[in-house]
C-alpha cells in the first residue's frame, strides 16, 4: 500500500468523526444554557471546521480550501474579541 493510498483511508474514516462533532456543537449551540457556552460551541465548531477543510484539501488535492480555513479561524478569532468586549462592557463599539 503506497502512501497515497493509505492517507486516503485515514481521511475517509475521519470524516464520519467530524461529521459527529459538528453535530453535537450544533446541539450545544442552540440548547447551551449561557452565552459564554454557546460561544465556546461556536469557537470549537469553527476551529474544527478549519481543520475539516484543511483535510479536505488534502483529500482533493486543492490548495484553495487551507486558505479559506485561515481566513474562517481569522474571523474566529475577531467573533471572540467581540463577544468578550461585549459581555465585559454590554455595550460594542470602539
Amino acid at each position: 500500500m503506497d502512501i497515497e493510498a493509505l492517507v486516503t483511508t485515514i481521511i475517509s474514516y475521519t470524516i464520519p468523526i467530524f461529521v459527529i462533532a459538528f453535530v453535537l456543537y450544533l446541539i450545544r449551540i442552540l440548547k447551551g444554557p449561557t452565552i459564554s457556552d454557546r460561544v465556546l460551541a461556536i469557537d470549537a465548531l469553527a476551529f474544527d471546521l478549519v481543520v475539516f477543510l484543511v483535510v479536505l484539501g488534502i483529500y482533493f488535492k486543492s490548495p484553495v480550501l487551507p486558505i479559506t480555513g485561515v481566513v474562517l479561524a481569522l474571523w474566529a478569532y475577531a467573533l471572540d474579541i467581540f463577544v468578550a468586549k461585549y459581555l465585559e462592557r454590554r455595550e460594542m463599539g470602539e
